[in-house]
């Protein structure tokens, strides 16, 4: 891995050691820099699930990802900084409070100072910074209030305001695993990544949120919307707010194409 070229992408400088500030650093940084977004589902792009191809995607052509993607990446970066870092399963809370299927979701969990912590940068709205698995009591962070529990099986439940969001598994998987799933995700209508449109980072006041042409912006805790009404303005956004240059547009679920463009790859901002 080019681990100067990741750190780039990031904005931050070679750490001298893999310590919990550094972490804490790390991640958020991740959460600014690289958006949480499924646009290869509406680009009819594979996902790709090996370290090659994720750092072509998240790096050279600066996108984003999903939550393999992202978390898979950033844990290998995470690994060649030294850090003890492994990917972990999880199954995603529906609003009704039911667990989603296995591998739903994939988290990281970096064993440092006597503790297990865990790290994630591909879940949209969650912890700017690591939440300790061991601790009993609540972990305030900049986005909520955190609780882990224990659940059945030696898994771990995660709480944000006191609402489940995922439960955890304690054994540590290979990328490789979760492919099927990631397919599943990608291509399934009964998918909510091919059934809806999103692209999403953390700002230093709150979050910026492109969703087709629904430009979100939250801003200490005030959400405005506007709406894109031209494929350039569209663009402009893509570009501006989460540094992508897009050849051609993905289309949401149930919309028609914006624009007549012939489909290319999509390019980097350089």
């Amino acid at each position: 891995m080019d681990i100067d070229a990741y750190l780039d992408r990031l904005g931050v400088a070679r750490p001298a050691a893999p310590d919990l500030a550094t972490l804490r650093h790390l991640q958020e940084r991740h959460l600014a820099a690289v958006p949480f977004e499924n646009l290869s589902s509406h680009l009819g792009e594979p996902v790709v699930l090996d370290e090659e191809a994720l750092f072509g995607k998240i790096v050279h052509r600066r996108r984003g990802g999903f939550c393999y993607e992202l978390n898979g990446l950033f844990a290998a970066l995470l690994r060649a900084l030294g850090y003890d870092a492994s990917l972990h399963a999880a199954q995603v809370f529906r609003p009704d409070g039911t667990l989603g299927p296995p591998l739903d979701h994939a988290a990281i969990v970096v064993s440092l100072d006597s503790a297990d912590w865990l790290v994630d940068v591909g879940f949209g709205r969650f912890a700017r910074h690591p939440l300790d698995l061991s601790a009993v009591e609540a972990q305030r962070d900049p986005d909520g209030e955190f609780l882990v529990l224990d659940a059945p099986h030696g898994d771990l439940d995660v709480l944000l305001d006191g609402k489940p969001q995922y439960r955890l598994e304690r054994r540590p998987r290979p990328l490789a695993d979760f492919v099927p799933m990631a397919w599943w995700q990608t291509t399934s209508p009964e998918s909510h990544f091919t059934r809806s449109l999103t692209c999403s980072r953390l700002t230093s006041q709150g979050r910026v949120t492109l969703s087709g042409g629904k430009l979100i912006e939250t801003v200490d805790g005030v959400r405005n919307e506007i709406r894109l009404a031209t494929p350039e303005a569209i663009r402009a956004a893509y570009r501006v707010y989460f540094g992508m240059t897009l050849t051609r547009l993905p289309v949401p679920p149930g919309e028609s194409p914006l624009t007549d463009d012939v489909p290319q790859p999509d390019t980097a901002l350089t």
